[in-house]
């Protein structure tokens, strides 16, 4: 179960904690705890757009849910943290530089083709 989806509202990076489902012929729309998975035609909202969540006239909310949890960070997230501060907490090694001359007798270069020192120049 992978509890670090991101509200679905555009512009909004807050983490999700409920799922918001229409029912079209009945006109209403459900909202409830985040669903395990993501699923085509489902929302993911966070708790600020899950409390303030309008319909249109005539239809009706069904709230499953009345108080949204924050989720805990996942593991996922917390071993990707931590190896993000390895990473930036490794020396950098220097660039290896290059050879002053060309390795294996090679003179010049032009895209794949490659011109070799002949014998009588060696």
């Amino acid at each position: 179960m992978n509890l670090s989806r991101k509200c679905t509202k555009t512009g909004c990076r807050q983490p999700a904690v409920a799922t918001l489902t229409y029912a079209y012929s009945d006109r209403a729309a459900v909202l409830g705890p985040l669903a395990t998975y993501a699923e085509p035609h489902t929302y993911d909202l966070c708790a600020d757009h899950a409390t303030r969540l309008t319909v249109p006239n005539g239809w009706e909310v069904m709230r499953l849910a009345t108080e949204y949890p924050e989720p805990e960070p996942s593991t996922d997230d917390l071993l990707a943290l931590a190896d993000a501060v390895r990473e930036a907490g490794r020396p950098r090694r220097a660039a290896t530089p290059a050879p002053a001359e060309p390795v294996g007798g090679e003179i010049a270069r032009r895209g794949h083709l490659r011109m070799l020192r002949g014998s009588a120049e060696a």
